[in-house]
């Protein structure tokens, strides 16, 4: 596959012959869907609580008698029945973690990446040398580079003017791609990536994980 870099001017220079591997994989939903409600389920806190019975304040008292009142029998105010009481059966703190396989995590990501790159969402470029920290030559870039939505800027270190430069930016994000995931690509409308970025991803990504150790070739069984 190829895919055409632009300069900081919004104009094509050249073209990049890059792996079928990363930018050309196959759609596939259903381990795309399963990563996104996975990272969903991982960013969540856990920290909803409830009281029961035995955590509410007060109720120490039986209300009434036992017998011979010709109301229900009751032990304390705090039951679940009563205003005020314990709630039953609700929300403790707890973890919603779950793991992403290392090869699951990897094909969705290139799925979403390679989905990217086939609906004309992945812009490669040169170099970002012109944004010197300030948000005014981010704006300027996108302006003409024709992005008007949201975007992920990813290059292949962290660049400390490219992050101060997108901060005061509503729907700018930046990430090394060594962060890059499905879920930051398929949360924005746009990616822009670097030449340097899109290297090491080819590089990285275009053979599969094998076990623990080591690495072996792409297979189509891999992308099942």
């Amino acid at each position: 596959m190829k895919l055409p870099v632009e300069n900081q001017q919004g104009d094509t220079v050249d073209t990049i012959a890059v792996d079928d591997a990363v930018f050309d994989v196959p759609m596939n939903h259903a381990v795309v869907h399963q990563a996104l409600v996975i990272y969903q389920l991982n960013k969540r806190q856990g920290t909803q609580d409830t009281k029961t019975r035995g955590e509410v304040s007060g109720g120490g008292r039986k209300p009434w008698a036992q017998k011979h009142t010709g109301r229900a029998r009751q032990g304390s105010t705090r039951a679940p029945q009563w205003r005020h009481g314990g709630i039953t059966f609700g929300p403790h703190p707890r973890s919603y973690r779950k793991a992403l396989p290392r090869r699951m995590r990897r094909l969705a990501l290139k799925c979403v990446l390679s989905e990217k790159a086939r609906h004309g969402r992945l812009v490669c470029l040169d170099t970002l040398d012109s944004v010197d920290g300030k948000t005014k030559s981010m704006v300027h870039l996108l302006d003409r580079l024709g992005v008007s939505g949201s975007a992920l800027v990813v290059t292949h270190e962290p660049q400390e003017g490219v992050i101060h430069a997108a901060g005061n930016l509503k729907n700018i994000w930046t990430l090394p791609v060594a962060l890059l995931n499905a879920h930051e690509m398929l949360r924005r409308e746009t990616v822009i990536m670097t030449v340097a970025a899109a290297r090491w991803a080819e590089q990285m990504w275009a053979v599969a994980p094998h076990g623990r150790r080591g690495s072996r070739p792409t297979s189509e069984s891999d992308q099942v």
